[in-house]
């Protein structure tokens, strides 16, 4: 039965439902796939902790609001009030945020999870999220973590330099901003990330990717790897099932594009929704124009979960129509996600169309990528290969 969504208790059935049922795996399948909560320096989690920080990208609006210049909606807030993502705040005519040092999910996990198919297959990465965000989906899979404010979950004491050293103790290549919305925890995810390239270690996002122009080229400048949730390719669903707006998010992309950094792109397909062919084709050949025929596009399965627990599961046939469409539009790497045993896990080399990488659900079987080169041909497959 699904959980009251009015209620704002932080039950242990909640947050079981946060770190197993709403990822759609089991525990079983969480080891073979090497997955492990981490236990981080401070042992446990702790209820309602929240610790304010100064935040940036705040201006005056007179009569003592303040203007908060981070997303698209650039709350005008009278002082206490907290904006639409519930961690921004006007505090005394000061910016905070409520979601720093404070995750609720610090857990490793395979790369193939978050989905990232071209950064590091098989490795594993250190993945952070707060509470908060600034969108919300009524499909949203992790809504008991994601559409709550910070006192109402249990989070984690943990300052940017613990969570590097989570990740340096694990001996794992990467840190991502995952699973939320890490724009919302912006300030702290800019720390972590300065830290992390110190280390040489890599900076991977995934992000709805709701933010303004210039707090976004600032970030950009610590990212190595995005994959971002293009959740159609019509505004009438952004607004409303998503709560936001569509331009934002291209105008996001093309940001990372011309910063030149790797980008994957997940489009969950949900039924009766945002499934129409002709949508998808005019997505996928946006992607092919303004991205790049390279760019990684996943097509993942939809579960019932949160407000739409009325609609049924996709159907695999409804994915593998959609990868066919992608594929006829010109793009190179298309990926079926959430279907375990499906051909569309695996990578393919364009040129010679031999098999580069296999994989089963979250595990990879083999990779014959050479220097980032297909081992068969010597064509060249884009991603962070080392």
């Amino acid at each position: 039965m699904q959980p009251d969504l009015s209620a704002t208790d932080t039950s242990q059935s909640r947050r079981r439902l946060l770190k197993a049922g709403a990822c759609g795996i089991c525990a079983l399948c969480m080891a073979r796939a090497g997955i492990s909560l981490v236990q981080p320096a401070s042992a446990s989690s702790l209820q309602g902790l929240v610790r304010p920080r100064p935040a940036a990208w705040f201006e005056s609006a007179g009569n003592g609001r303040l203007r908060c210049g981070l997303c698209p909606w650039q709350c005008e807030l009278a002082d206490g009030q907290t904006g639409r993502c519930r961690v921004r705040r006007n505090h005394h005519g000061r910016g905070e945020t409520l979601a720093h040092s404070n995750p609720v999910l610090v857990q490793e996990e395979p790369l193939e999870r978050l989905p990232f198919f071209h950064v590091l297959p098989g490795s594993r990465t250190l993945a952070l999220s707060t509470a908060g965000c600034n969108l919300h989906c009524k499909f949203c899979e992790v809504w008991d973590m994601a559409l709550v404010e910070p006192h109402e979950i249990h989070a984690y004491d943990m300052p940017p330099a613990d969570a590097l050293e989570q990740a340096r103790m694990a001996r794992l290549p990467s840190i991502s901003y995952a699973f939320g919305e890490p724009v919302v925890f912006y300030e702290y995810m800019l720390e972590i990330a300065e830290k992390a390239r110190a280390e040489g270690l890599l900076n991977l996002l995934h992000t709805a990717a709701f933010i303004q122009p210039e707090p976004l080229d600032e970030l950009i400048d610590r990212v190595d790897a995005v994959n971002v949730d293009l959740k159609a390719f019509d505004p009438d669903f952004y607004r409303d099932l998503v709560g936001g707006e569509m331009q934002p998010v291209l105008d996001a992309l093309l940001r990372f594009r011309e910063a030149g950094r790797h980008i994957e792109i997940t489009n969950v397909l949900i039924p009766t929704m945002n499934d129409d062919l002709d949508s998808i084709g005019r997505m996928c050949r946006w992607i092919r124009d303004e991205l790049g025929a390279d760019t990684p596009l996943h097509f993942a399965r939809f579960y019932p979960l949160y407000k739409l627990t009325n609609l049924p599961q996709t159907p695999v046939s409804t994915l593998d129509r959609a990868r066919e469409v992608a594929m006829d539009s010109g793009l190179n790497y298309v990926y079926i996600s959430r279907v375990t045993g499906h051909e569309g896990e695996n990578t393919f080399c364009p040129n010679c169309r031999e098999k580069v990488i296999s994989r089963l659900g979250f595990i990879v079987d083999r990779v014959d990528i050479d220097d980032g080169h297909c081992r068969h041909c010597n064509h060249p497959i884009p991603g962070h290969w080392h």
